[in-house]
């Protein structure tokens, strides 16, 4: 038995070891780093190098649940509440309405193309409904891919909160079938929605708020509070499950909570939990890997491939579109986050449910869902930044990257330290000066320690040590930054910068260009918010007279806080236009254009029929008059048709 045991975990931890290091390779040749952990369990198992047998399917749901709990409590924690209020709306519509509808097509062709009962293929349609939140927060956060602040907020919290959906549409059509479906299976469903997601959110709001209270109010030693966080998130997953709720809404609500609140040790609790996201992502993929069984792949590969494909080119195009379209996305926002919706661990965890069920097409559904996801990871993970380039949605960075390290004082001192490793091209180390709020306390130069007023002026590589707000942070990182690709660009960002209150009138004097009528007391910002669409993104332009007014630099509200200025225009490269993925405002505009075009119509055959009359009446009078000369007709034997009342019409 001891044997056994030390076995298990000599394999565990090579398994862990080996997926880790096979990581070099997914930077390298940018293969989706969640699919290679897929892999090394594939390669372990019973059909690959290893020689591995796992068939035991309630430990893998069991090890999955405890792992994507964890993510999902991760990825709330660190979802911003700026981000939410940027993308509540349309992610939440993603995660509930998006899911219904990517189930009901997806179900429709799985009924034709695996010919199994339409309860059945719905179920599969859920199993592959969601999108998976650690493929798709490690392809943008880890992958670098800069987008503008609603869409990159619409993908991640769609992708954290789609999940207890998917989950809830499994389980309740798993119990559908096997205990048989009622008279109202539409309203039996309903219930259950109701029942798991209202509780779910309720326990999630209770949980979190009695988590921060506890963490903040009982004294522990640091290093014990990242585990007691880490210990009742899960007792939270468990406790709402048991009660009837959902413990994935739970747990990410609840992480939402907790990371958007003033809550002791938040930065050591959000480091463990970097750790142990890693740690349960490589233990999900790999643990799923091992219980598949490639050899059985061939009977459903070409109807997995079928379904994927349908997935990502029909079902989750048509989905988003029909979800965001009153939103009014641009069509390339909306075609790339419809391309973003990856499968991954979530829809094989799901799978595992219907073969501990006893569900008699369990193992077929498993394997397909498989095949499934590993098309989605390779069409999908491996193209996301060539089809953000290929869309032009990719916006440059402000600051390149920087070296900082956050130290949270103890106490309910709402300060942090952040010590930063100044690159040599940064502003700081280029003769910037550092502001009066962000004195350093403390710099490291060649492994002595200087005081700020002996040190001179500020070097490259120095260490220093800042006690600053949380807030303040990022004001922080664009000066010990290094320099950004593009993110001085004249062509991108204007030849001159203006504050946002500037008039228009005393750029125009300056710069010679003329200012339209009623815009004299206006401000650039007035100007940009006022003509352009929808939220003000970084890199907005729009061209005023001769020159081009340009947004260099946004609030978390989206206010405009630095304005640039092209004085000559760019001959602008023309953007992209794709012929689907029309917005609200789009389809609003061909539905007056097409009213016009048929009242345009119509007015025309009516002056049509008004005319006709009267040549008939004049043809009518020629042939009465019993003469070979042909008589003109005067004006006043003709009716004036144009003028004349409605009842004569």
């Amino acid at each position: 038995m001891i044997e056994s045991m030390n076995l298990v975990i000599l394999i565990a931890s090579i398994l862990v070891v080996v997926a880790v290091f096979t990581s070099l390779v997914s930077f390298r040749v940018g293969a989706p780093l969640l699919l290679v952990f897929l892999f090394v369990g594939l390669a372990a198992g019973e059909d690959g190098i290893g020689g591995i047998m796992f068939d035991n399917a309630p430990l893998a749901y069991f090890i999955g649940s405890i792992a994507l709990a964890l993510i999902l409590f991760d990825s709330g924690f660190e979802t911003q509440l700026r981000t939410l209020k940027i993308a509540a709306g349309p992610s939440l519509v993603l995660a509930t309405f998006g899911v219904l509808i990517t189930t009901g097509v997806i179900g429709a062709v799985t009924w034709l193309v695996l010919d199994v009962p339409w309860l059945i293929a719905l179920l599969f349609g859920a199993i592959v409904s969601s999108t998976d939140a650690a493929a798709v927060f490690f392809l943008l956060r880890v992958g670098g891919i800069n987008l503008r602040d609603r869409t990159r907020s619409t993908l991640e919290v769609e992708s954290g909160s789609n999940d207890p959906m998917a989950v809830f549409l499994t389980i309740s059509l798993v119990e559908l079938i096997v205990l048989g479906g009622g008279e109202n299976i539409a309203f039996e469903l309903l219930q259950r929605f109701v029942l798991q997601i209202g509780l779910g959110a309720i326990f999630g709001l209770a949980g979190g708020y009695a988590l921060v209270w506890m963490i903040n109010r009982v004294k522990l030693e640091p290093g014990l509070v990242p585990i007691i966080t880490m210990a009742l998130a899960l007792s939270l997953f468990g406790a709402t499950s048991i009660l009837g709720g959902s413990g994935f809404l739970a747990v990410y609500v609840a992480g939402l909570y907790a990371g958007n609140s003033k809550m002791q040790m938040s930065v050591g609790v959000r480091r463990f939990q970097h750790v142990t996201t890693w740690l349960a992502q490589i233990a999900m993929f790999v643990t799923l890997g091992l219980l598949a069984t490639p050899s059985e792949f061939g009977a459903v590969l070409i109807p997995g491939v079928i379904l994927a494909l349908v997935l990502v080119f029909i079902a989750r195009p048509v989905a988003v579109w029909l979800c965001l379209m009153f939103f009014n996305f641009s069509r390339n926002d909306t075609a790339f986050i419809s391309w973003v919706g990856l499968r991954g661990a979530v829809s094989i965890l799901l799978a595992i449910v219907p073969m501990v069920e006893g569900v008699p097409e369990g193992q077929l559904l498993f394997n397909t869902a498989f095949i499934v996801v590993i098309t989605s990871l390779l069409l999908q993970g491996w193209t996301i930044r060539r089809v953000a380039n290929w869309l032009g949605i990719i916006v440059p960075p402000r600051h390149g990257p920087v070296d900082r390290i956050d130290l949270e004082l103890p106490g309910n001192a709402n300060q942090e330290i952040v010590v930063y490793r100044v690159h040599e091209a940064s502003a700081v180390a280029t003769g910037h000066r550092i502001p009066r709020w962000a004195r350093p306390s403390l710099i490291l130069r060649e492994g002595k320690s200087l005081r700020p007023h002996s040190a001179g002026p500020i070097q490259g590589a120095d260490q220093v040590y800042i006690i600053t707000p949380p807030r303040h942070v990022e004001l922080l990182d664009q000066l010990f930054a290094g320099p950004a690709e593009g993110a001085n660009d004249v062509d991108l960002f204007g030849d001159f910068s203006f504050p946002p209150d500037t008039r228009v009138v005393d750029i125009a004097r300056l710069y010679g260009f003329s200012v339209h009528d009623g815009d004299e007391d206006l401000t650039v910002a007035d100007i940009l918010e006022r003509d352009l669409p929808g939220d003000v993104e970084l890199g907005d332009r729009m061209a005023y007279g001769t020159v081009e007014l340009i947004v260099r630099r946004t609030d978390d509200e989206h206010g405009v806080i630095e304005v640039g200025l092209a004085v000559e225009q760019q001959k602008a490269k023309p953007k992209r236009r794709l012929p689907i993925f029309q917005s609200r405002s789009e389809l609003l505009e061909i539905w007056r254009d097409w009213q016009k075009r048929k009242r345009d119509e119509k007015n025309a055959a009516l002056r049509i029929e008004r005319s006709a009359p009267a040549e008939q009446l004049t043809d009518e009078t020629a042939n009465d008059s019993g003469s070979d000369i042909e008589a003109e007709p005067s004006d006043e034997s003709l009716p004036d048709v144009e003028n004349a009342p409605e009842k004569t019409r």
